[in-house]
């Protein structure tokens, strides 16, 4: 049984969808924020799982926080760190304490639009297609190797909103899907890239997002 835990910020949608795959093989073993009033914190509570808030502006600078968090974090014994919606940098210590089990999601096609405002930066650039991206946690921002992407079609009457909820759909798809991977052994990373043992068995089961949806 492998043990995750969860780093939100605010509502957590992403979090809310992976705790309602029901994924076997894993519990998740707490949902952490770095915000008290995180709509997400009641969401897991909700539904059984421990859930709690470590406040970062009671902290001097980031490394202190980012120490205090993962004193907190380990005390789970977690086999993945998952990040949900967590809006803060994290010190390339933190990254270097849990690489290779840490995974984010990132909304774009990465290596495009890294960063902030991407779904405002896809549309001022005139892409075709969006989408987002799931990739296990690297110090450089938003850089490390990518598990899973889905993609959707950039439409002439698409606004930020509209195209953030298209995005926003398909990342509660590829997260669970992610995390399965992971949980089942299946994800072999080699440098930047990572492998998918076995992925024709997942034919059935997924497939990635049409351009005609």
């Amino acid at each position: 049984m492998k043990r995750i835990v969860i780093l939100i910020s605010g509502r957590g949608s992403n979090m809310e969808a992976i705790l309602e795959a029901d994924l076997p093989g894993c519990q998740i073993a707490a949902v952490i924020s770095n915000r008290p009033d995180a709509k997400g914190l009641v969401f897991a509570r909700e539904r059984g799982v421990p859930a709690l808030a470590l406040d970062h502006k009671m902290f001097a600078d980031r490394a202190a926080f980012d120490q205090a968090l993962a004193a907190q974090i380990d005390e789970y014994s977690p086999d993945l760190l998952v990040l949900a919606g967590y809006m803060r940098i994290l010190s390339d210590d933190f990254v270097r304490h849990y690489v290779g089990r840490m995974m984010n999601i990132h909304p774009s096609l990465l290596p495009s639009f890294a960063g902030l405002h991407t779904h405002c930066r896809a549309l001022e650039a005139g892409v075709k297609v969006h989408g987002a991206t799931v990739h296990f946690v690297t110090p450089t921002l938003d850089a490390g190797p990518i598990v899973i992407q889905a993609i959707v079609p950039v439409s002439a009457d698409d606004d930020e909103t509209r195209l953030a909820a298209k995005v926003l759909e398909q990342e509660h798809k590829i997260y669970p899907q992610a995390i399965r991977w992971f949980v089942e052994g299946r994800l072999k990373v080699q440098g930047n890239t990572v492998t998918v043992t076995g992925l024709l068995e997942d034919a059935v089961s997924w497939s990635v997002p049409s351009l005609q949806n």
